[in-house]
């Protein structure tokens, strides 16, 4: 089965009074990158989440995005004077007092302004009330993802399937044309031999080894049947439930290079226009397995 690399999901859930809310976009990339946004105070939950995602996404870049929203009105972090730093800010001034004579009055508001003085903690939370919460939220999410995907999945997949019955319509021309092409050669050398010698009687055997040799020259039965056998490989790809697209890029490589070679061995501008209709497809068909998992 073919899935998208590009895709968005979302996801809500809510837990005891709190919601979480899950966002994904996922976007194409060689390998497998997750980047995982959640709240500060719940990264102890990181891990158990990146397992839910590597269980789903086997490549391809995924932005995923977590947040609470809890309904009361209640402060999500406490304040906590930093004791130790206000001693030592309050020794600084009776320093500044007695050796400079400075003025010691402090007004409150400007003290709790200074550096480290008033520490912001977040509000702890316990993991496994909120770790149900999460899950759900992300598997949602992923499940939105995924459907995605299929689809535009099932759309690479048809087009995958019209360029492969294309390229095996030119592979099927080149080969009925290829036998045509040894006659036509023999016909051509023997009237240049001809009309060289004149009136002198051609020699068949020499004739029948020069067309031997271009016969055997020219011969592209291997690179058919390869080219066959990978757009025959490259159907039943298709139906795996697997990520395909490191193996169907590796396939139109290995394709191009026996088209290549056809292309060096046919002396024929006809066989060579396909040629370059056939590049043409497997260029088209490696932009669209860049966006397959």
């Amino acid at each position: 089965m073919i899935k998208s690399m590009t895709a968005y999901g979302r996801g809500e859930y809510n837990h005891e009074g709190t919601l979480f809310i899950s966002e994904i976009k996922s976007l194409n990339n060689r390998y497998r990158d997750i980047i995982l946004h959640i709240p500060e105070k719940s990264q102890a939950v990181e891990d158990a989440l990146r397992s839910i995602i590597v269980s789903k996404v086997r490549r391809g870049r995924v932005e995923v995005n977590i947040q609470m929203e809890n309904g009361s009105e209640e402060a999500s972090c406490n304040l906590e004077l930093n004791v130790p730093v206000v001693i030592a800010y309050l020794k600084i001034f009776n320093q500044l007092t007695d050796q400079f004579g400075l003025d010691q009055e402090i007004q409150l508001e400007s003290f709790c302004q200074m550096k480290d003085v008033i520490l912001i903690k977040p509000e702890m939370v316990e993991i496994d009330k909120i770790m149900p919460g999460f899950q759900n939220a992300l598997k949602q999410a992923l499940d939105s993802l995924d459907i995605m995907r299929i689809k535009e999945g099932k759309a690479i997949e048809a087009d995958f399937v019209n360029r492969l019955d294309l390229l095996e319509k030119y592979i099927n021309e080149v080969d009925k044309r290829m036998p045509s092409l040894v006659e036509k050669h023999r016909n051509r050398l023997k009237d240049k031999i001809q009309n060289i010698l004149k009136e002198v009687p051609v020699d068949e055997d020499m004739l029948t080894q020069e067309v031997a040799f271009f016969a055997e020259k020219s011969d592209i039965t291997e690179e058919i049947v390869r080219i066959r056998s990978h757009l025959e490989q490259f159907r039943d790809y298709l139906s795996l439930n697997d990520a395909l697209g490191r193996r169907l890029d590796f396939l139109i490589q290995e394709i191009n290079r026996e088209v290549n070679t056809i292309g060096s061995k046919a002396s024929d501008s006809i066989v060579s226009r396909i040629v370059v209709e056939m590049k043409v497809e497997l260029e088209k068909l490696r932009e669209q397995v860049q966006n397959v998992e």
